[in-house]
């Protein structure tokens, strides 16, 4: 199976890298976006598929991300003590405290991953060392995505409201329109995915990442033989927030706008139906769902604005039903691993680490402390 993976993937990337000579300029701007929407779509994997989080809110980071990079991009555009639009529309004279830093393309980009990776460790740290997990956790973030949503819509003279941030005609000193430079975009966000594939898969093949399987497939089991699965949890979560937000920053060099519908509680929910559709456990999986999906969406949309919403459902719903492993499924099925060897990948660590914690540590079994008090000598 990992043979016909690399095989896969190889051939997926030699095909993108050709793609700015076989397809046309809007089609090559579409395979853009959705190209950093894969970058996202690895974080999903990652906190869903591996370690069994379901992160409905994704699009806060998301947001997070593109506005960042939006807001630099639109000072960027203005001349000295000149101010947005919108906010003198909305009556501002000067440019509010909040923006000032967003100045400097080194600022905006840094802010754009560390604003992110910061508010999802803390939230996860806050919620997972009270146990906070399941359905829970997956309705706070998703009130959370909504949270966002109202406030930037509530604050249009310091947001841009619901219309946003746009009209970026250049991005560091790169004009926009340029064809060149949206192909040089393009070969980024390709780059950027291809680090953030290999990113990945290198960390669901260490210790780290089989630990993550363990405690999604019995996090009681973990705890029991000395591991605290709440770092772990936070760390995996943190490392989906960063993915996002570069996502972000990319899907808006690529678009020219960034605006509350992005990034609400209906994108993050088709970012996960993304994710759903290719596999959630499968890396390649996550980036083809990705990009079938939002080409379906971009193609049918167009031709039926009021059909796409009903496919979508059944889509969701034909996959959850029928193919729940996703398109990553079909690939077990060319080359399909023992299922005794995938049980074993996944608790192997943790059986390693229990025979390394010593005896006085372990949690001792109701039968185990019924013998011990009774004389008897424990297993």
């Amino acid at each position: 199976m990992r043979r016909i993976a690399v095989v896969a993937s190889s051939v997926g990337m030699l095909l993108l890298l050709f793609a700015p000579f076989c397809i046309g300029a809007y089609n090559l701007s579409l395979l853009g976006r959705f190209l950093a929407m894969a970058i996202l779509a690895l974080g999903i994997s990652l906190v869903w598929g591996s370690a069994g989080i379901l992160p409905l809110g994704q699009g806060l980071f998301f947001g997070l991300g593109a506005y960042a990079v939006a807001m630099h991009l639109k000072l960027e555009a203005l001349g000295p003590g000149e101010i947005p639009d919108f906010m003198q529309w909305n009556g501002l004279n000067s440019l509010p405290w909040l923006w000032v830093p967003f100045k400097s393309g080194v600022f905006a980009i840094a802010a754009s991953v560390i604003v992110p990776v910061l508010f999802a460790a803390a939230l996860a740290w806050l919620l997972f060392h009270r146990r906070v997990g399941g359905v829970y956790f997956a309705i706070i973030t998703q009130a959370l995505a909504l949270a966002a949503t109202t406030f930037i819509i509530s604050q249009q003279p310091y947001t841009g409201g619901f219309n946003g941030l746009t009209d970026f005609a250049n991005a560091f000193g790169f004009a926009l329109s340029d064809q060149r430079t949206q192909t040089d975009l393009y070969y980024l966000t390709l780059l950027i995915l291809a680090l953030s594939f290999l990113g990945s898969w290198w960390l669901l093949e260490t210790q780290f990442g089989k630990l993550l399987r363990a405690i999604r497939d019995g996090e009681n089991r973990v705890r029991f033989f000395g591991y605290d699965p709440a770092p772990y949890k936070v760390a995996v979560f943190a490392i989906g927030a960063m993915l996002a937000g570069v996502a972000g920053v990319l899907f808006t060099l690529n678009i020219g706008v960034i605006s509350p519908a992005m990034i609400g509680v209906v994108p993050s929910i088709e970012m996960v139906i993304w994710v759903a559709v290719g596999g959630r456990e499968s890396l390649i999986g996550a980036i083809l769902g990705t990009l079938l999906v939002n080409f379906a969406k971009d193609k049918i949309s167009s031709a039926f604005p009021e059909l796409w919403l009903y496919m979508m459902g059944g889509l969701f719903v034909l996959v959850v039903t029928v193919l729940p492993e996703g398109l990553g499924g079909l690939l077990r099925l060319l080359g399909p691993e023992p299922e005794e060897s995938r049980k074993t990948l996944a608790i192997a660590p943790v059986v390693k680490a229990s025979e390394e914690v010593p005896r006085f540590e372990r949690q001792e079994t109701p039968d185990q402390l019924k013998k011990r008090m009774n004389g008897g000598a424990v297993q």
